[in-house]
């Protein structure tokens, strides 16, 4: 999978090396991430920004830490061959102002929760969910700590 990066509002950091570390972690946890032919956009913006896609994607009035916009659905690319065009496979866009509240709340660096926001997006982006069901919930925490421990990043789930 290749990361089609754009920062904007984020203070300095590595940030599309963090990114390319999730990504490639991403697509070790869950091998349908790291088919070559995906592309995922990742944009690093401000609370006001994530608040306005928020709004007029998702019909939610407020910021949130990070949202994914799949474009493709999980059957799409369980069928999708490594040979062949690019393939977009979503958008994430993670919300800075967010990020470091939430990571200095948690007493972690901004650049592990931006690395676990990243890796809970591409997750999303692959179909996998937490709304729908307590066991959804359960496997995609699961998911996301062994990629994150890969990086050697902490369950951000505490257990």
């Amino acid at each position: 999978m290749q990361l089609d990066i754009d920062i904007e509002d984020w203070l300095e950091g590595d940030w599309e090396a963090i990114a390319a570390r999730a990504g490639r972690a991403a697509g070790e946890g869950e091998p349908l991430l790291a088919n070559p032919r995906l592309i995922a956009s990742l944009l690093f913006t401000s609370d006001a920004e994530v608040h306005t896609l928020n709004r007029e994607w998702r019909e939610r009035d407020k910021a949130t830490n990070v949202l994914s916009f799949p474009m493709l659905q999980r059957g799409e690319l369980e069928s999708l061959g490594p040979d062949g065009p690019p393939a977009m496979l979503g958008d994430i866009a993670l919300a800075y102002e967010t990020c470091a509240r939430e990571a200095a709340d948690k007493g972690v660096p901004l650049e592990h929760h931006a690395a676990h926001l990243i890796v809970h997006g591409l997750l999303h982006l692959a179909g996998h969910d937490h709304v729908n069901s307590d066991e959804e919930a359960e496997q995609m925490e699961a998911l996301e700590t062994a990629i994150l421990a890969k990086l050697g990043i902490a369950d951000p789930y505490g257990a």
